[in-house]
């Protein structure tokens, strides 16, 4: 049967065991993986590969010997509970294989999981979980994670109710995020609060966000915004020891104007445009930002972006200039509008 929507959220947050199989397929093979985790450990528990309760066969193996499938869902395991067999990665050649498996399970035989890419209606694969009443299959889409599933990750990383400030702040992060890192910053999250009993802030959740490349090519945007001068060429020599171009700093600084832009020209302030910019800024990066807005305002902002557009067609041009030297100059020329 083909479940979606709230039925299928249902079913994989509590999977029922009586179910011979369960299809989940779709593009994003990363939020395959993560709902294919979920409703493995929904029905064995965390510590069945360690029980031998889980046998995983790729689907390359399985188009070598068909058997393995089989075999796997009636074989008896050496420690009591349920089990499960994954096929990783099916596609419609596997249909008849399993087909077969599907027709010979049993009550007390292993659970078949089984992960696909996308499978229009016209599947085979699909037809066949769709047409077995005993059987599961269900679209993994790229649709953000909903409260429900929040609420979820929240739980496993013991987080408890999550004030309603929070809650906001992630469902906003699930909109940019990947679900992978949605994953690992609540995962985070969870340690980071670990015997901290007091309400989670929006500062908490700045704490535990992805680490990404940008961060030292942030400490240079900071700078100029915030008008300190004597800053900018240490930071840049710092930048260009790590092997950082002088294209990348001139387009982190204009990403950072931008946003800067977007606050002082929010007809509701910096506070709200940075709150609804993406991906959202969160705690004290946020308070940066609002203050460098407050200070430089539209027009400066504007000529600033003006600086980095003309310096980054300059770099971009046949004539190649010192192009970390016009970098320098650039920045340093735009953080001294700060005093004017």
């Amino acid at each position: 049967m083909k479940l979606a929507g709230g039925q299928a959220a249902a079913f994989l947050a509590k999977p029922d065991a009586g179910k011979s199989a369960i299809l989940l397929y779709g593009m994003d093979s990363m939020r395959v993986a993560l709902k294919r985790q979920q409703v493995i450990k929904a029905l064995v528990g965390a510590q069945a590969e360690e029980e031998m309760r889980l046998t995983r066969i790729e689907a390359a193996e399985l188009r070598k010997e068909p058997a393995l499938v089989l075999d796997g869902i009636k074989a008896q395991g050496f420690f009591p509970g349920p089990r499960v067999v994954f096929v990783e990665g099916a596609g419609d050649g596997l249909t008849a294989v399993l087909e077969t498996a599907l027709g010979e399970w049993a009550e007390g035989d292993a659970t078949l999981v089984v992960t696909a890419s996308s499978l229009n209606a016209r599947s085979k694969l699909r037809k066949a979980f769709e047409g077995d009443q005993r059987a599961v299959a269900i679209g993994i889409y790229d649709d953000p994670p909903g409260r429900p599933e929040i609420e979820r990750l929240a739980k496993e990383a013991k987080l408890g109710d999550l004030p309603q400030g929070a809650m906001d702040a992630l469902m906003q992060l699930a909109r940019t995020l990947d679900p992978g890192e949605l994953n690992q910053t609540i995962e985070k999250l969870g340690l980071y609060k670990y015997g901290d009993n007091t309400p989670i802030t929006g500062e908490d959740i700045d704490a535990c966000m992805p680490a990404t490349s940008d961060a030292n090519l942030d400490d240079a945007a900071h700078a100029i915004a915030e008008g300190r001068t004597g800053d900018v060429v240490p930071t840049l020599k710092r930048l260009s020891g790590q092997g950082v171009n002088p294209t990348a700093l001139c387009i982190a600084a204009t990403r950072h104007f931008r946003t800067l832009h977007a606050a002082t020209t929010h007809p509701q302030g910096p506070d709200t445009a940075l709150a609804r910019a993406r991906p959202p800024v969160f705690g004290p990066r946020k308070d940066r930002l609002a203050r460098q807005a407050r200070r430089l305002g539209a027009n400066k902002v504007e000529k600033a972006l003006t600086e980095l557009m003309n310096t980054d067609l300059q770099l971009r041009s046949s004539q190649k200039p010192p192009e970390m030297a016009l970098v320098e100059r650039t920045f340093i020329r735009i953080a001294m509008l700060q005093r004017n």
